[in-house]
């Protein structure tokens, strides 16, 4: 009689199974976890909003009786007064001084940083350092010497104070996140397009630019946030109420409705709404132009 060791019952094999299924266990709680902590995070984010529209549509009787419940009867026409209030107007000068900054930032910006890594200019080196160097200057310190200057140049008082003063105090970190994602990014394709007869003009708008599309659209995310919630440079170089931004016009709608909260709080919730829309829209390239330019 011949007898046949059986493999496949041997207890190393026979103890495979349950690490096997433990380490699967472990995988599973740990994704359970990290879903559970961003649901988490985004109920956080997401509830402070929610509330905000939807005391909007209540009484000032329900905002202070029942603050966390719904409206019994939702009064829409609550955010129609806070368009007539002002909050229109406001909207307006906020669309015009973050899309005039926004499109400045990003052009001087990407400019400087493919100056800083593409071409063999003397001072390079100093330049960088005084491009890091202005990141470290505090805005609100400098209010009045900038008053001044803003008075000797004639803009006291108009949208370009607010344009010329975002621009130059985020250019400094915008040229050092587009200039450390143009470090990693491959020379050969610009050559390529120096040999086919591209002039630096070309190569920069035809090549550059779309090569560095995310990190652009993270510049512009974060400089369209700076500048619409930015408030001490637009309260002490605007005083004409016809020029005033979102933060300083709606300060100025809570002195004038006094104890009217629904109205205030659909104003805040008009204002928030360009922000999140421009989020969504650019967080593909947000999150990954992001990721790498810091990561460099």
């Amino acid at each position: 009689m011949t007898l046949t060791l059986d493999r496949s019952r041997t207890p190393a094999t026979a103890a495979a199974p349950p690490a096997r299924r433990a380490r699967t266990a472990g995988t599973a709680a740990l994704r359970v976890l990290a879903h559970a902590t961003l649901a988490g995070l985004a109920i956080a984010v997401l509830y402070p909003l929610l509330w905000m529209a939807v005391s909007g549509l209540k009484s000032n009787g329900e905002i202070f009786s029942d603050p966390w419940g719904l409206p019994a009867h939702p009064h829409w026409g609550t955010y129609a007064d806070a368009w007539h209030q002002g909050v229109l107007g406001y909207l307006l000068n906020s669309l015009l001084v973050t899309s005039a900054s926004v499109l400045a930032v990003v052009l001087v910006s990407a400019w400087a940083a493919y100056g800083l890594t593409r071409l063999d200019i003397p001072c390079s080196q100093p330049a960088l350092l005084l491009v890091l160097g202005a990141m470290m200057l505090s805005p609100t310190v400098a209010i009045v010497p900038l008053s001044q200057l803003l008075q000797a140049l004639h803009i006291y008082d108009t949208y370009w104070a607010l344009i010329v003063l975002y621009t130059a105090f985020k250019v400094p970190f915008t040229t050092f996140l587009i200039r450390a994602y143009l470090l990693g990014q491959p020379v050969e394709v610009e050559e390529a397009a120096f040999i086919d007869g591209a002039g630096r003009w070309q190569t920069f708008w035809r090549v550059v630019v779309p090569m560095a599309r995310p990190i652009l659209v993270s510049a512009a995310v974060l400089q369209s946030l700076f500048a619409w919630n930015e408030y001490a440079f637009a309260l002490v170089f605007i005083t004409d109420d016809r020029l005033k931004t979102l933060p300083v016009g709606l300060a100025d709608m809570a002195g004038r409705l006094n104890s009217d909260w629904p109205v205030l709080f659909a104003g805040l919730a008009i204002a928030a709404l360009p922000m999140i829309v421009v989020f969504l829209i650019g967080q593909r390239h947000f999150v990954r132009g992001l990721s790498a330019g810091i990561g460099k």
